[in-house]
């Protein structure tokens, strides 16, 4: 990185977040951008985690870019490796190579308000940027909780995202501790390999069948000679989730068919009425992400595993101990335990205009304009932010209405014209969280009965959209310049305020 470089954008990270916006930058016409990645390879967290049986729960083909479709998808429900490698082919296609930077871990990121740029401080040396496009997703940095002992097991330690290909688990005792996406496709995946296989679950999700299967040679053929095939696949798998979304968001009740479903599937390859009481949930489906395996019952009822429905609350020696007193021996721990979402580890290393980092503006809690943008962090903006994540669809459908605001974003600055930034005005991101939290009200996850990785600390959610994706998409269609402050440098001349500011200004009050 060269000394002093200064880029009209940096984009952090280069998920699909991050080269989404890469590509959308290009067919903006703007050139004059990083991307800055801690890792030596593109995907996020499809590169991070690689774990056995790592899999997408949505289908393959509304899971990816409608600006780049893949008519080769070889299954319905693609595996990670071959979602890394559509990463890798997007990144190739749309020469993005050139613009991202490897081992670029971003230290720090500071406003600069006399200059109006970000000051940005990464493993590879110190740039500025006008614009920061933080795309660093909230699935990105584990979380491993703290158990008393812990430090002292003698055995193997590791997170389902950092996945020790090296350590053979052939024989071995291990202890999985979460029952969440990774989770279930882990247990499955480990189960015949294992000597025992004790798994902690502090709360039982609902399990539905994974409907996969090899897309025919022929479905692929088709596909590439008519590529409106494709298009249609994705819009069919797009209108079927949209009309779902009513009753996660309005009608929870509606829900207990779905239920029902769910309890004839575990039924099907459960037949020990004992454990199938500990893997019964006493809370809405929905109200936790539904689970997709048509693997994870038939493993956990196989002899050499054991169902804990107890957390794991402290280990001694080789021995790990449940909050209900049960012990095991064993040689490894495999954490399924998620990630930081609502207190994503980014925010502070960001400082904007007030000195103060995003990490403190959000202790009360996470909120950004439209999901993007933060009041106090001019020019700077979020991909995949506060309230966009999604319980029932692909978050590609997110993105790319985020890429949508992004693009008008830069250009409203440049009809601004001169030096200029833009500051969410807080009573617009005020208006817009209550808004999102008025409607969250009625949904499944705040009414299901369950506590999720979708709350804060507080209780509130702050991560998931309350709508469909169509509604997202018209609410970040355009950039309403009255929702923000128009920055100029202190002591601006006139000349430089460019020949529209005086009615972008009057527009903004």
């Amino acid at each position: 990185m060269a000394e002093h470089e200064h880029v009209r954008v940096a984009v952090i990270g280069s998920g699909f977040g991050g080269l989404g916006a890469a590509v959308r930058l290009r067919r903006e016409g703007i050139t004059d951008f990083v991307v800055l990645e801690r890792a030596d390879s593109v995907g996020g967290t499809w590169r991070d985690n690689s774990y056995p049986g790592c899999a997408c729960d949505v289908p393959s083909h509304l899971y990816s870019f409608s600006f780049a479709p893949n008519p080769d998808w070889p299954r319905t429900f693609s595996g990670q490796e071959h979602i890394r490698a559509y990463l890798e082919h997007v990144t190739d296609v749309f020469g993005l190579r050139p613009h991202i930077r490897f081992g670029a871990e971003v230290k720090l990121m500071r406003w600069d308000g006399e200059r109006l740029r970000w000051e940005i401080e990464t493993a590879r040396g110190t740039l500025t940027a006008d614009v920061v496009v933080s795309a660093t997703g909230p699935l990105s940095d584990p979380k491993v909780p703290e158990i008393p002992g812990l430090e002292s097991f003698p055995g193997k330690v590791f997170h389902s995202a950092r996945w020790d290909h090296d350590y053979d688990l052939r024989g071995k005792r291990v202890a999985m501790v979460g029952t969440g996406a990774s989770a279930i496709q882990i247990v499955p995946a480990i189960q015949r390999q294992v000597g025992r296989l004790t798994l902690f679950q502090r709360t039982p999700p609902w399990v539905m069948p994974r409907m996969d299967r090899a897309i025919s040679a022929a479905e692929r053929r088709l596909h590439q000679a008519l590529p409106f095939t494709t298009r249609l696949r994705r819009g069919l798998l797009w209108g079927i989730r949209e009309l779902q979304v009513q009753a996660f968001t309005k009608h929870p009740d509606e829900l207990g068919l779905v239920e029902q479903l769910a309890k004839r599937n575990m039924a099907r390859a459960v037949k020990d009425p004992a454990l199938r009481a500990k893997l019964t949930p006493d809370y809405r489906i929905g109200c936790k992400r539904i689970l997709l395996s048509s693997e994870y019952y038939p493993a956990l009822a196989r002899p050499n595993v054991d169902v804990v429905a107890s957390g794991l609350s402290e280990i001694r020696g080789s021995t790990v101990v449940a909050a209900d007193g049960s012990e095991a021996e064993v040689d490894a721990i495999i954490f399924g335990t998620g990630f930081h979402v609502t207190d994503m580890p980014i925010a502070e290393r960001v400082v904007g205009a007030e000195g103060v980092t995003l990490a403190e503006t959000w202790k009360g809690g996470m909120q950004a304009l439209r999901g993007a943008s933060a009041a106090g962090f001019p020019n700077w903006m979020t991909i995949i932010g506060p309230n966009t994540g999604l319980g029932n669809s692909s978050m590609i459908l997110m993105i790319e209405s985020q890429l949508n605001y992004m693009a008008d974003y830069l250009r409203q600055l440049d009809v601004l014209g001169g030096r200029a930034a833009l500051d969410a005005r807080p009573a617009a991101v005020d208006a817009w969280n209550l808004e999102v939290q008025e409607r969250m009200k009625r949904t499944v996850w705040n009414t299901g009965g369950c506590t999720s990785w979708y709350l804060d600390p507080s209780g509130r959610n702050t991560t998931i959209w309350p709508g469909t994706t169509a509604e997202f998409r018209r609410a970040t269609r355009r950039v309403d310049l009255a929702e923000y402050e128009v920055v100029r440098r202190p002591g601006a001349p006139a000349a430089e305020a460019g020949p529209v500011a005086e009615q972008q200004s009057e527009a903004a009050v």
